[in-house]
């Protein structure tokens, strides 16, 4: 069974019929970018009140050498933290891993990815003057698990970066995803890829952690399903965030990248989010093309480039996969009971219901 999985996968929303509109790759998957890799440690623990992990992703998988990858990123609305951004502005690219875990490990999973580096790219940093500043993301659990305790640690940010694989993505319950809820519903961590054919070919996939939405937004494929769904509410106002991390094989320059990472708004707000005000709605786009090798020796630097004229889509691509990806954690949800307020229950979203609203067109 693929890395990430305890249990055999639930059925994904394709699965219950719902008609997504684009061409997704083979796995419907972040990992349909060739060379991107992903991992999870999950934690759980009902007794000591813990629903947490980390979610790693491996731009360039497992690869020994020190080759960053285009970036850019975005942000909808910046209640919440995603680490060496304002490297990314400055020099259009990261190095390294990117982490998702909750609010409160930002610090830990920052010293397991510095460990994680120093000890992958370690001629790199034995022999040069190098220093790490991997990429940190978080949404925030403290509704299933107790965040006051700090229960994630380096070490946990190690072991999902260590379980990081080509391949199926596990959703829902995963790593980062564990204790995060989405439009009241369980939610947590999905993903889903679309093909975009320019005469050559390429991929662009999403892996969000979903935790954010309150119920009467939701809105799936143009149906108002929150409304039609309204049992189990956990919330009043918007409280959560969502991180979305975007992979291409396009040759895109970081300016291109910033205007992609933008567009996970777009996929987003399918789902009904207007982006509350209370809510981190931060995105990260990469691009595997064009690799470069550190320290960057040669005095020119040449690298190929999709032109803006040919961009849109990619763009498209990028908010059909984001906008899936949001659903398929929905759809893998499990009911999970609450710690604040005590004794509750969240509620996974009904796949049975939903199957039934796109099969017999109610709504």
């Amino acid at each position: 069974m693929p890395a990430g999985f305890a249990t055999p996968p639930p059925p994904r929303a394709r699965d219950l019929g719902l008609p997504f509109p684009g061409t997704p790759g083979p796995l419907n998957a972040i990992t349909d970018v060739e060379g991107v890799e992903v991992g999870f440690c999950t934690l759980t623990d009902p007794a000591q009140r813990l629903r947490s992990g980390v979610t790693a992703v491996l731009p360039r998988g497992h690869d020994p050498r020190p080759r960053p990858v285009w970036a850019g990123h975005a942000a909808l609305n910046g209640n919440g933290e995603m680490t060496g951004t304002h490297w990314i502005d400055h020099a259009g690219h990261v190095l390294g891993p990117i982490l998702i875990s909750n609010t409160h490990a930002i610090g830990a999973c920052h010293s397991g990815a510095v460990r994680w580096m120093i000890d992958t790219y370690a001629s790199h940093f034995r022999d040069r003057h190098a220093w790490a500043m991997p990429v940190v993301a978080e949404t925030y659990d403290g509704v299933l698990n107790d965040i006051t305790r700090l229960a994630v640690t380096p070490d946990h940010a190690l072991a999902a970066l260590a379980a990081a694989r080509p391949g199926p993505v596990a959703e829902g319950s995963t790593g980062g995803g564990n204790g995060m809820i989405a439009y009241e519903f369980k939610g947590g961590t999905g993903t889903a890829s679309r093909r975009v054919d320019l005469g050559a070919g390429y991929t662009v996939g999403a892996l969000v952690q979903a935790n954010h939405g309150i119920r009467p937004w939701l809105t799936i494929l143009g149906r108002p399903v929150g409304q039609l769904m309204p049992e189990g509410r956990l919330i009043k106002r918007e409280t959560g965030s969502i991180i979305v991390i975007l992979a291409t094989d396009a040759p895109l320059s970081p300016l291109s990248l910033q205007g992609l990472a933008r567009r996970a708004a777009i996929g987003i707000g399918r789902g009904g989010t207007p982006g509350g005000n209370s809510s981190g709605d931060i995105f990260l786009a990469f691009s595997t093309a064009n690799p470069q090798e550190l320290p960057q020796t040669a005095l020119l630097r040449r690298i190929d480039e999709l032109a803006p004229d040919h961009i849109d889509p990619v763009y498209l691509a990028a908010v059909e996969a984001v906008e899936e990806a949001v659903v398929n954690a929905l759809v893998a949800g499990e009911d999970v009971p609450t710690v604040k307020p005590e004794g509750g229950i969240c509620r996974a979203i009904d796949r049975a219901r939903l199957a039934a609203l796109f099969r017999d067109g109610a709504g």
